[in-house]
């Protein structure tokens, strides 16, 4: 590389400054350019996601900028790209890239920044679309463990839903909330409200989140005690899924379900169905439930005296959570897992001197 041609600044304040010593419509022209040269050397322009406000749409389809959409979205709004149809790059530019930069960060768990992606988002589109981008970024801050934050967002994608009067966006805002609710203990509000959901989506013929609903309910009921009617209600979850083809739900309906036979004895059906779980969530990518049920699984083989295994199953699906820096379901897993292994009178998985032993073992 020649020294004629790169620039290094040693120290960002000498970056700033250079930066700063350009003039405002030189510092528009160099994003301009750098958006360009980017978008091209990663592949050319990106295919526009499904709309927002499209009924079932489906995945977003991959592309090779979709690592660096933030970076093209922040260099098209420096360039202009969000000040009008006389900007150095298009404002659908900058929606689009900004739209691939929330789905993206989404699936690779970066919550924080989805969200501030999906708001930024909700300010250019309107109608049932803002509404959906202000539920898209509740989702990842519930997930990331901001309750307060989500039920904003959720509370915002609610009332832009009625609205504009579309009842199927008011049914989904309903069961996000209903998981606020539950998340932070208030069980009764969350059963409540997830029956409005469910009302709503049978409704309006929404089969994939009437099966969703159901799953949500199920949740409540088993952690309220009531683990014949939470059975009942997971095999009608899982009997929707099946039906309109929804196998990354299946795939977590079946790994609730083995939590069910593992509470009530049924060690085999357990098993089985965790294995189940898991080649659907391998099947489909489903990384954070990948790793929800290899915990689970190691509950489930922990009990029936098969310790190694268990120890394995579970350092596989802690591994996981923590890649995706999913803290507050490894914190929930720990737990059952340390209370597990003192009923089984072995050493915590986690445990230092677990691990030395374990690590002596391998070696």
């Amino acid at each position: 590389m020649q020294a004629e041609t790169a620039y290094l600044f040693r120290h960002a304040l000498l970056r700033d400054a250079a930066y700063d010593l350009q003039l405002p419509a030189d510092r528009a022209r160099l994003h301009e350019l750098a958006f360009y040269f980017i978008e091209e050397a990663f592949g050319g322009r990106a295919p526009m996601p499904p709309p927002l406000d499209t009924i079932d749409p489906p995945p977003c389809p991959p592309h090779r900028t979709d690592s660096i959409a933030a970076e093209l979205a922040e260099h098209s709004r420096l360039a202009g790209g969000g000040e009008g149809e006389g900007a150095g790059v298009p404002p659908a530019l900058y929606r689009l890239y900004l739209h691939r930069a929330a789905e993206y960060l989404e699936r690779a768990f970066h919550g924080q920044a989805s969200a501030q992606a999906w708001q930024a988002l909700s300010e250019l589109v309107a109608g049932a679309a803002r509404g959906e981008c202000h539920r898209r970024a509740g989702a990842v801050l519930l997930q990331a463990g901001q309750p307060v934050a989500a039920q904003s967002a959720f509370t915002q994608s609610l009332a832009i839903a009625r609205e504009v009067g579309n009842r199927r966006s008011e049914g989904m805002a309903l069961g996000n909330l209903a998981s606020v609710y539950r998340d932070t203990g208030r069980v009764e509000q969350a059963e409540r409200t997830h029956e409005q959901a469910l009302a709503v989506h049978r409704e309006v013929g929404n089969r994939s989140f009437e099966g969703m609903a159901l799953g949500n309910l199920a949740n409540v009921y088993r952690e309220t005690g009531r683990v014949e009617q939470a059975e009942r209600t997971y095999e009608r979850a899982l009997a929707i899924h099946r039906e309109v083809g929804n196998r990354r739900d299946e795939g977590i309906a079946l790994g609730n379900l083995a939590g069910v036979y593992l509470e009530t004895g049924r060690m085999e059906q357990a098993e089985w169905t965790c294995e189940q779980a898991l080649t659907i969530h391998r099947e489909v990518g489903n990384r954070r439930f990948e790793g929800i049920t290899l915990c689970d699984y190691a509950l489930c083989l922990l009990v029936q005296g098969r310790h190694q295994q268990a120890r394995e199953r579970w350092r596989e699906g802690a591994a996981i959570l923590r890649e995706l820096a999913d803290t507050g379901e490894l914190e929930r897993k720990r737990e059952a897992m340390q209370q597990a292994c003192a009923r089984a009178s072995v050493p915590p998985f986690d445990d230092p001197e677990e691990r030395q032993v374990a690590g002596s073992a391998q070696s």
